[in-house]
């Protein structure tokens, strides 16, 4: 029975009719931006560190500072506040965002094994990428929000950030980055949930884990540690095209293949993975409560597993 709802059959997933009830799809959707909105608060401190890191000496190359060091540097000249710079964004955005990419994960993947008739791996990562790349296209203002307010503590607000954004670059420029981040997006959600629920499956056919927490929390950390490998390098192109400069001096880049290309070229490869460590201490706990209370809320609204 363990393995059975595991199975991503659309029976055991919940999804096994093409137009559910309203109350279902409420739970459904409800439940992905709730379980993302938590991990995202939680985390956001590591957040904040990330891109601070992933923006250090632009167009050159020398020693980076630390995580640690950049966090006791934060606190004593910003203060503690300076760790929550963009929470109003973040969290708006991740109740969007979460609830559409875990949200269409499951109807993706029905559609695909209606068309396919299959719901092998490889159709698993089609879901996961075309419902974590249109959830960013359609929150993308919102993160580069949130990224611009983590890199300044003598904060405008949200409202003031964006009116600068379209005095600085028209309306427009809220979509600054939108083709790197749907990338990183595709990729994450594809990278999580593929592993996510891959790993369920053999950690249930293997193992004497069943369905429950253990299971959940092992499976989520294992999509934790795929997805920030895979994502990483994605994650840096985003940060920086969404802070580029409007001058052709460094840090201005035409699109995402140029911006990674430049950053290799004047930085060094390993600057792809600016911020890694961060990247990892926020993607890999933030993964793992994301799944763990996603489930949990699936669960008290009497929907099946993932």
């Amino acid at each position: 029975m363990a393995a059975e709802s595991t199975s991503g059959s659309t029976k055991a997933g919940g999804w096994h009719k093409l137009a559910p009830p309203a109350t279902t799809v409420i739970y459904h959707f409800g439940s992905s931006g709730i379980s993302v909105a938590i991990a995202t608060a939680v985390t956001h401190p590591l957040d904040v560190i990330k891109v601070r890191l992933q923006m250090q000496l632009v167009g050159q190359r020398g020693p980076l500072t630390g995580m640690g060091q950049l966090f006791v540097q934060m606190l004593k000249n910003e203060g503690p506040i300076s760790l929550y710079l963009g929470l109003a964004p973040a969290l708006s955005r991740s109740v969007l965002y979460g609830g559409l990419r875990l949200g269409l994960y499951e109807p993706s993947k029905h559609v695909c094994e209606l068309a396919f008739g299959s719901s092998n791996i490889l159709v698993k990562i089609a879901s996961g990428a075309f419902a974590g790349s249109l959830a960013t296209a359609l929150t993308n203002p919102l993160e580069v929000l949130k990224v611009r307010l983590q890199m300044h503590s003598s904060s405008r607000g949200v409202i003031n950030e964006m009116r600068q954004v379209a005095l600085e670059g028209g309306v427009i420029a809220l979509w600054k980055g939108v083709g790197p981040a749907m990338t990183r997006a595709a990729a994450l959600t594809s990278s999580q949930l593929t592993t996510y629920d891959e790993s369920k499956r053999a950690l249930v056919r293997w193992t004497p884990l069943e369905e429950g927490f253990h299971l959940h929390l092992i499976s989520s950390m294992l999509a934790g540690v795929v997805s920030t490998l895979i994502t990483a390098p994605m994650d840096v192109v985003k940060t920086r095209l969404m802070l580029q400069t409007e001058s052709n001096g460094p840090g201005s880049y035409r699109n995402g293949f140029h911006c990674a290309y430049q950053v290799m070229l004047t930085e060094g490869i390993r600057a792809l993975y600016k911020g890694g460590f961060a990247t990892f201490a926020r993607l890999g706990p933030q993964t793992t409560i994301i799944f763990v209370v996603y489930e949990k809320l699936r669960e008290l609204a009497g929907l099946r597993s993932i």
